[in-house]
């Protein structure tokens, strides 16, 4: 009989330790306020991520001048727009990232946010065209547009 309560015991002990992980498991949420809930995405050595391009010159898709500066930037210059969380209130504004994507890399500086509060998802680095060449990825490529990639501060 001791023997089954010890499995028993041990059993419990596993579900619980595994119900806690579960439940300490926060998932990025949206509430009407526009306010972003949850856990920051973290930031590592190599932190995974999703490329969009974008348009930093004035006209372009990017909307208005870049947040950090107030100005508008050329495409051929491999500069970014961070998602909300990753962006930091502003923290990250002129300093570089490296992206690693298609077996390259390229330095990029952080001249935007990609609002999060505003249907940007909460894994981009949206970039100009200068960071899509400098990876080696062709305009004509399925590629072009999204990839997956990995980044990590420079």
């Amino acid at each position: 009989m001791k023997y089954h309560f010890c499995s028993s015991g041990a059993f419990l002990f596993i579900f619980i330790i595994l119900l806690t992980i579960c439940l300490s498991i926060e998932a990025r949420t949206y509430n009407p306020s526009g306010k972003i809930v949850g856990k920051k995405p973290p930031v590592s050595e190599h932190t995974k991520a999703t490329l969009t391009i974008n348009s930093f010159e004035k006209g372009g898709d990017g909307g208005g001048p870049s947040k950090c500066d107030g100005k508008y930037h050329s495409n051929n210059t491999p500069i970014v727009a961070l998602s909300t969380r990753w962006y930091n209130n502003g923290k990250r504004c002129s300093n570089y990232i490296t992206i690693y994507g298609n077996g390259r890399s390229v330095k990029a500086k952080v001249v935007d946010e990609c609002d999060s509060t505003k249907g940007c998802n909460d894994d981009i680095v949206d970039a100009s065209k200068a960071v899509w060449k400098a990876l080696g990825v062709k305009e004509s490529g399925s590629d072009w547009g999204e990839m997956k990639i990995f980044w990590s501060d420079a």
